[in-house]
């Protein structure tokens, strides 16, 4: 367990936010981190979605109970976070 900085390209938001989750998060845990910076401030929700992560420029989304320790992701690097209807 670590912590571990991610910057956050939320769907819908104009602003990049640097989110520290653990490295034991699971990507569901890292979409929540994000969403408390955005959802609500300067993003609606959207009831009957859900968040997804994926890393920028991927078309494939990380599985949701994948954790950051296992997604081969670095330190600082940009997620994306997507709503998908559930």
């Amino acid at each position: 367990m670590a912590l571990f900085p991610l910057t956050s390209n939320f769907e819908g938001d104009f602003v990049l936010q640097l989110v520290a989750v653990d490295t034991d998060n699971t990507m569901d845990e890292v979409a929540a981190a994000a969403a408390v910076h955005s959802v609500g401030r300067r993003v609606r929700a959207r009831p009957g979605h859900i968040l997804r992560v994926r890393q920028q420029g991927a078309t494939e989304f990380l599985p949701r109970d994948l954790k950051v320790a296992d997604a081969g992701l670095k330190p600082t690097e940009t997620i994306e976070i997507i709503w998908q209807a559930a």
